[in-house]
């Protein structure tokens, strides 16, 4: 969910319906207390409306009921037990997070749940269906108004968010973007 355009690109996949995007209250409030950690400049109230467009434009986005699953998870952070929990409640095959680290194959694997980085998560949708990709992107970069991005510029901030393959492969394709 963080940082900001990495969340808009993905955002505007989860509206193709090319996967389920799912989350808790409380991935909201870490994303939330993280950004505002780091970007002084945003208001709680902004992350807030953020928040709300957010479940309000992906469908049946928030798991709920997985808190009693937390306390039998063993990873190697316990703080992201309720990840899983969630993952699990809701038949998850897949948790998209920087830190693939925390999530080990042998802790996911009974669960038929994978841990992926999300490069490697969003090359997968561009495998799958590179039209509905690349018109996603297209979506996002024509909203952008400040500044305004040309593709170029575009998919050298995926690139900065940590989509480095995602946007080689993309500049194949930048007519459609």
């Amino acid at each position: 969910m963080y940082p900001a355009a990495l969340r808009d690109f993905l955002m505007h996949l989860a509206i193709t319906n090319l996967f389920r995007a799912r989350w808790t209250d409380r991935i909201h409030e870490e994303w939330i207390r993280n950004v505002l950690r780091d970007r002084p400049d945003l208001t709680a109230r902004q992350l807030a409306r953020t928040r709300q467009l957010m479940d309000e434009n992906v469908l049946d986005c928030l798991v709920t009921g997985y808190e009693s699953l937390i306390l039998s998870l063993s990873l190697p952070d316990p703080n992201d037990r309720h990840v899983l929990a969630a993952a699990i409640r809701c038949g998850a095959n897949s948790i998209v997070t920087f830190n693939t680290k925390d999530f080990p194959k042998k802790s996911l694997e009974p669960f038929g749940i994978e841990a992926f980085h999300p490069d490697e998560f969003v090359l997968s949708q561009v495998c799958r269906a590179r039209s509905v990709v690349c018109s996603a992107a297209k979506r996002q970069r024509i909203n952008l108004r400040n500044p305004p991005k040309n593709v170029d510029e575009y998919l050298n901030c995926l690139s900065q968010q940590g989509l480095l393959v995602t946007s080689d492969e993309l500049r194949k394709y930048r007519n459609l973007i």
